[in-house]
This record gives structure tokens, sequence and C-alpha cells, in this order.
């Protein structure tokens, strides 16, 4: 019966010694992808920005839409300058940047007359440049920087939850924000609930007004 009774007890602890192993590794994982994922993204985000304003300080001449083509900045986000570039596959997104859509429907770009600058980036990990999205109500301001232009929108409607498949939020008019006339939009895009990929949360903005961009660079009154 001892016998029995030690072999069990043995049996117990190899199986406590397994769960608190499976324990460490798991939080190791989550460290690593809420945490680690965030200083890797923020670093190439950072490179590549300044490669992109250093191509800016050169003078005239158009950068490759890979390369960044330009900067989002949403103070209500609390989240910095965000560099934009193109395509939404997570070889882009992962090093913490926000795409501008390719595929299913073409994104417009801020500088066209009409249509729907169209963004994503991820909520958790990776850099996480959306994470705050759900703290943007309307009327709150998202500016996006160029070369030689600030375009600043007006948030104007939000839909917290919306399937993965829904192309709808991206079309040149986004019919499902309440505008059925052509305008100059911008939507953001991201995963929601926080840490997963279920489904996905949007956000709506219109183009109010641009401004110019000065020799030093001085940003709108909403970035003040």
């Amino acid at each position: 019966m001892a016998r029995v009774r030690n072999r069990i007890a043995g049996i117990i602890s190899v199986f406590g010694e397994l769960l608190i192993t499976a324990g460490v590794v798991l939080g190791l994982f989550v460290v690593y992808s809420l945490w680690w994922t965030n200083v890797l993204a923020d670093r190439a985000a950072d490179k590549d920005g300044a490669q992109v304003r250093d191509r800016w300080a050169d003078g005239p001449g158009q950068l490759d839409t890979k390369d960044g083509i330009g900067f989002l900045h949403v103070p209500a986000m609390n989240n910095g300058e965000v560099l934009v570039k193109q395509g939404t596959d997570s070889g882009i997104l992962n090093n913490g940047v926000a795409g501008f859509y390719t595929d299913p429907i073409k994104s417009a770009l801020p500088q066209d007359k009409q249509g729907n600058f169209t963004l994503a980036a991820h909520r958790d990990g990776h850099g996480a440049k959306f994470h705050n999205i759900h703290k943007l109500k309307n009327g709150d301001s998202i500016v996006f920087e160029s070369k030689d232009t600030w375009y600043v929108y007006k948030v104007y409607k939000t839909l917290p939850e919306t399937t993965k498949y829904n192309v709808d939020v991206l079309q040149p008019v986004p019919k499902e924000s309440g505008k059925t006339k052509p305008g100059r939009f911008i939507t953001l895009t991201t995963c929601t609930p926080m840490y997963t990929s279920d489904y996905r949360y949007i956000v709506w903005g219109e183009l109010e007004r641009t401004e110019k961009v000065d020799r030093d660079r001085t940003p709108p009154a909403e970035l003040r």
C-alpha cells in the first residue's frame, strides 16, 4: 500500500512540474507576443520612418509606395506617428506600420480627388498601432502627413464589430457608414475583440481640409 501511495505521489509531483513548466512557457509566449514583438516592430518602423523623412529632405521626387507614403497621426489613440506603407499582409503590418489596402478593394490615396483611403494595422503585438482605436469618437481628428500636405479628417462614424469578410466598409463610398455620395474618406480597420482576430473594428472619417507643409513642418492645430 505504501508503495502504491508513493507511486501516486510521484506521478502527481511529475504532473505538477509539467503544469508549472507549461505555465512558464505560456507566460514567455505571451511576453513575446504582446511585448517583445512590439519592441522589434517599433525599431523597424522607426528605422523605415527615418529613411522616408531623409528622402523627403533630399528635395523633389516621388517615393515608391512600398517605402512609405507618409505618416498617420491620431491624437485620441496616443500612438505617436505611424508610418503608412502599401499592403495589408502580415509581412507589412508586423513591422509596426499601417498599410493601405490593395486587395480586395484598392484604396484611394489622400491626394485623390475622390475615394476612400483605407488602412489596417495591428491592435495587439507587432507595434499595436491601432490598439486604442476604441477611444476614437465622432469629431475626433485623424491627420495624414505627406511630403507636402497635411490632410485633416474628422471621425463621423464607428462600427465596433463586423465580420472579417465585410469588404463593403472599404468601398469608395462607404454606404455602411451612412454616406451615399462620393467624397474624400478615410477608413481605419483592425481586429476585435482585443487579443483576437475574430471580427473587425471600423472607424470612418471624412476630409475636412488640407494644409500645405511649410519649411518647418509646423503641424496643424489638431496636433499641437
